[in-house]
This record gives C-alpha cells, structure tokens and sequence, in this order.
C-alpha cells in the first residue's frame, strides 16, 4: 500500500512539474506543427492536383488523336478495300511509317456477325469471331469505343479502339490494339519523388496500367472510386504500411478511367518540410532534457524514501510472520495431544484384537485372514497418523528426527507423486534419474519428503510454465546425494548467499513466506547432512542434498 502510494505520489508530483514547465513548450510546438502541417498539406495536394489534371488532358489527347485517325480511315476507305488481306497490310504498314510513335499494334477488320475477315500485326488473330466478346457489342452500340484492359485471344493484358462503320445496309468494324508500352510510359511520367506513383483504374477500382509499388494489372486496387467526384479530386487514404498517402483522380475517357497520381505524406518538400523537422527538433530535445531531469530528481528522492520504509516494513512483517508461528506452534502442539490420546487407545486395542487371534478358537475361523489382515491395515494407518502428529510436534517445537528404514527412492517417488499433477498443469516434466544401488538408511521419512517436496515445489515456482525438472540419487563414498535441477531463469550470484535465510525469498509478494529453503536446511543439518546450491543465471538452478549413509542396525 505504501509503495503504492509512493508511486501516486512520484507521478503526481512528476505531472505537477511537467505541466508547468513543459506544458507551455508543447503547446507552442503544437501550434508551430499545426501551421506547418496545414501548409505543408496544402502544398502537396496543389502538387497532386496540377498534376493530375495536366497529365489527364494529356491522356484524353493521347487517346482522341488514336481514335481520330481510325475515323478518318473508316470515313476514308470503303469497307471491301479494308477487308482485303493485303490493302489492310499496306495501309497498316503506311499508318504507322507516317506517324511515328502512334502506337498501334495491330488493325482489324470485322463484320457485322463478328467474323475477322481481315487483320495486320503480329499476332496469329486471322478468321476469329469477336461476336461474343464484350467490347464487339458496344462498339456496335456506340459507334466509337476505348476498351477497358483484357486478356483476350492473346491472352496478354491490352485494350483496343474500335470505329464502327457503314457499307450499305451492313455495319463493320475496323479495330486497333493499342501499344500498352508507349501507354504506361506515358502514364508513368507522372509518377514524382521516391515514394509518388501514377497508374489508371477503370470505375470498379481494376488497374489499366501497372503501379509503382503495390498491385498488378487487372487486379483489384485499394481505391474507393466513389470518393472521386467530376474533374480532379484530392483525398487522403491510410496505405498498406499504416502511412497517409494524398490521392488525386481525375476522371478520363467519358468517366470510363481514373488517373491516379498519389504521394506519401512522409515525402519531404523543399525547405518547408526541412524547417518543420527543425522546429520540431528544438522543442523536442527541449522537453525531453527537461522531463529527464525532473524523472531523475524524483528517482532519486522517492527511492530513499522506498527503501527506508521497505526497511521498516521488512522488520514488522518478520514480527508478524514470528508471531504467526508461535500461535501456529500452540496450535499445532495442542491438535496432536488431542489426537494422540485416541490413536493411543486404537493402538491398543489392534494390540488385544492382534493377541486374541492367537487363540485357537479364532485361528480356525474362516476369516482368520480378514481379522488378521484388518488389524494390519488399523495399525499401519495409526502408525501414519503417530507421524503425522510428530511432524506438527516438530513444527512447534525442534524434535529430533525419528529414524525409520527409509529407501530415498521410494520416498521421492511419493513426493513427486503428490506434486506432478500440479507441474502436469504448468506443461513441466518431471525426469527421475536414479541408481538402483542406494542402501535402506535409517532416518526420518516424513520430514525429508517436507524437504524433497519444498525443493521440488520451489523448482515448479521457478519455472513458471514450459520446463524440465530432474531428480537424481546417487552414492558417493557415505554419503547419498540428491540432486533436485531446473531450466528456470537461475539465481542471480548477489543473492545465492541469502536463500537459506528465514524469511528470505526472490518470489514476488504473497507468493512466498522464505521459510521453506530455511526450514530444509535445518532439518537435513539435524540429519547429519548438508543442502548446496548450484546456479547460473539464465541456466537454471540445482540444490543437492547431501545425507550421510546411517544403515538400520546401527541406528
């Protein structure tokens, strides 16, 4: 609570004293920024605007003048001359010597039931029937009509002009593909700067022409062509990468097409984009000289005061948590007089139960073996509860072990019993690794399995999720050494010295009382033995129990 309070207290003070010196700062920098920004913005969609428009007019003459010239030929020449294979050639071959840079591809001539009766140009196109194509119809429909890109026979993206006309009663048409590289070129040299991009999408929003970054002929683009109203728009639009591009459109070919020219909002322009950064600067370096001496001024402060109050809290708790015990002590102390009594009295009586089976009369019975097996049962679990009670007598006050036949493996293997479904839910594997050559030794089970089950439990806690626990036995001259090892983050070398000290744990608060590695190392101390650490931070943590082989007999 006090720390929290602290830290209120730290922020407030902090924000107090930003606000005041630094308040003032900000909000000229942001009135500086604002001004440059509208400027800077208002430049750039001028740029955009101009652009578009002048580089539209210039697509629509690129346009009409193709469109003129196959209207003139229409106009000019009669239908069964254009429709001879080798008139059409020559023509062709005229056209495009006389006009250099006119772009064309190919011509064609088509009748009215959409027969090619005639064609020039690279491609093997002679005899199709183009009755089914989209564009045949509106040509027939219009007159005169520019071609949204397609794939066509030739199955390479391109658009056609295509020029009705009229021989007598029947209608004809002579159609040309126009060069899509001349096109784009043309389009492209709108394209300004390091991040500006120019292209041409039809009113679904497919691209006609290649842009610069993102996209690819006849795919989709990212456009709402719905924002763009008549003439020249200019919108701002978030690009793939979360950045603000301005976008303008200008409409085309009968609102067929839009030119798009665009431009990044980040692109520097000239002296004005370098004097905001400038102004920008200052008042940044200003403010974070500023808000880094402040922070380090109150770091500085509040940290004395957090550690002589943690100072004072570390000793009250130790009071508390010695109070605590002392009446868990009382407690326990009292719970196992209260229970002894009674386990006393059942001990006695499967004692006479166990004598009158002696008797002849009960030993022909036919549930000999269930008396005698019962009576077993009652004085192996009154021997357990005696245990139990002793480990609380132990608990309240220092007892000396009581020595049992203990087989170290056995023991660890119910320790780790109790404690694997707890690691099983932590995703944390339990890996025995033992020798099958360890003596019985005599010494005292419970409280070593309250020793293995604090290391191992330690070890869960130190891992948190995702890791390996490995248990290991083995004999080294006499001594039996338990190895308890982890892949947890390791403790740091500055406290390793400290982690058998009462009270003292590197779990966050609430999560530990730092009794656990303390009581664990008296008890084994107790036993003649001994508990070392093995840790590299970063590389896990190993504690090793070392108990001194005490055999049976000779306990």
């Amino acid at each position: 609570m006090k720390r929290t309070l602290y830290k209120k207290l730290k922020i407030k003070l902090i924000s107090i004293t930003l606000v005041v010196s630094i308040g003032p700062l900000v909000l000229l920098g942001a009135a500086i920024y604002y001004q440059f920004n509208k400027i800077y913005k208002a430049q750039i969609e001028d740029q955009i605007l101009h652009l578009a428009k002048s580089e539209s007019n210039a697509l629509d003459v690129f346009l009409k003048e193709r469109t003129s010239i196959l209207a003139m030929i229409v106009e000019t020449q009669s239908f069964e001359m254009l429709s001879k294979q080798q008139n059409l050639s020559h023509l062709f071959k005229a056209v495009n010597r006389r006009t250099e840079g006119l772009g064309l591809v190919d011509l064609g001539i088509i009748d009215q039931h959409g027969q090619q009766l005639a064609y020039a140009g690279p491609y093997s196109l002679y005899g199709l029937n183009y009755f089914e194509q989209p564009w045949f119809d509106e040509v027939m429909r219009r007159g005169t009509y520019i071609s949204d890109v397609y794939m066509g026979f030739r199955q390479v993206p391109h658009f056609i002009i295509a020029v009705k006309g009229e021989s007598g009663s029947s209608n004809w048409i002579l159609r040309a593909t126009i060069d899509s590289e001349i096109f784009n070129r043309l389009v492209r040299s709108a394209q300004v700067g390091g991040t500006g991009d120019a292209y041409i999408i039809n009113q679904e929003g497919f691209f006609q022409t290649s842009p610069r970054f993102d996209g690819a002929v006849l795919s989709r683009s990212n456009i709402n062509t719905q924002r763009f109203g008549e003439g020249t728009t200019v919108v701002e639009q978030k690009d793939s990468k979360g950045g603000t591009r301005f976008i303008g459109g200008s409409w085309l070919k009968g609102d067929d097409w839009m030119l798009v020219v665009s431009q990044a909002g980040r692109e520097k322009s000239g002296w004005m984009g370098g004097a905001r950064n400038t102004a920008i600067l200052i008042i940044v370096i200003g403010g974070v000289a500023i808000l880094l001496a402040i922070v380090l001024i109150s770091h500085t402060l509040f940290r004395h005061l957090e550690r002589s109050d943690r100072e004072i809290g570390e000793l009250s708790a130790q009071m508390i948590q010695q109070d605590k015990l002392a009446a868990l002590g009382k407690m326990a102390t009292g719970i196992a007089h209260e229970i002894n009594n009674p386990l006393a009295v059942i001990g006695e009586k499967a004692g006479w139960m166990a004598d009158l089976l002696a008797d002849e009369e009960f030993q022909n019975s036919q549930n000999y073996m269930e008396f005698a097996t019962s009576i077993e049962k009652i004085e192996e679990h009154v021997d357990r509860a005696k245990k139990i009670t002793h480990s609380m007598l132990g608990f309240a006050r220092r007892m000396e072990p009581r020595l049992d036949d203990v087989e170290i493996n056995t023991v660890l293997d119910r320790t780790i019993e109790m404690l694997n479904n707890h690691a099983r839910i932590n995703n944390i594997e339990i890996r025995k690794r033992y020798s099958d050559q360890l003596p019985v030794i005599a010494s005292d089970e419970s409280q070593l399995q309250q020793v293995f089950m604090n290391l191992i439990n330690n070890a869960v806690d130190a891992i948190g999720n995702d890791g390996i626990i490995e248990v290991t036995t083995k004999r080294k001259d006499q001594w039996l050494i338990i190895g308890i090892s982890d892949d947890g983050p390791g403790i740091p070398r500055s406290v390793q010295k400290r982690v058998f000290d009462p009270f003292y744990t590197t779990k966050p608060n609430g999560k530990g009382t730092g009794l656990g590695l303390s009581i664990s190392y008296r008890i084994i101390e107790k036993m003649g033995g001994n508990i070392r650490l093995e840790s590299e931070e970063g590389q896990g943590t190993a504690f090793l129990v070392y108990l001194p082989v005490v055999l049976p007999e000779k306990k």
